[in-house]
């Protein structure tokens, strides 16, 4: 139930790296998600026929594979950076 698409949060060495990894000094970082297999890859199948998504297929996907619209858009923004890089 907790759904989050950020880093886990940093328990050893507090505000060094905290502020080396940009200066988040107070705020911890949400735990990095893990997606099932299942859920991979129908985000893949999904990337396949359209590299990008619109505000309604995003709900749509996110309800489906019970995800947030963050993660969703996030993924995406991953995975197109990922393509790119491959190119």
């Amino acid at each position: 139930a907790d759904e989050s698409s950020g880093y886990e949060s940093e328990s050893a060495g507090g505000e060094r790296t905290a502020a080396a990894a940009g200066g988040t000094r107070g705020r911890q970082r949400r735990a990095r998600t893990a997606f099932t297999s299942e859920q991979v890859c129908r985000l893949e199948k999904t990337f396949q026929r359209q590299k990008y998504l619109g505000a309604s297929e995003r709900r749509k996907l996110a309800a489906a594979l019970q995800l947030s619209e963050m993660q969703i858009k996030t993924w995406f923004q991953n995975r197109r950076m990922k393509l790119k890089r491959q190119i």
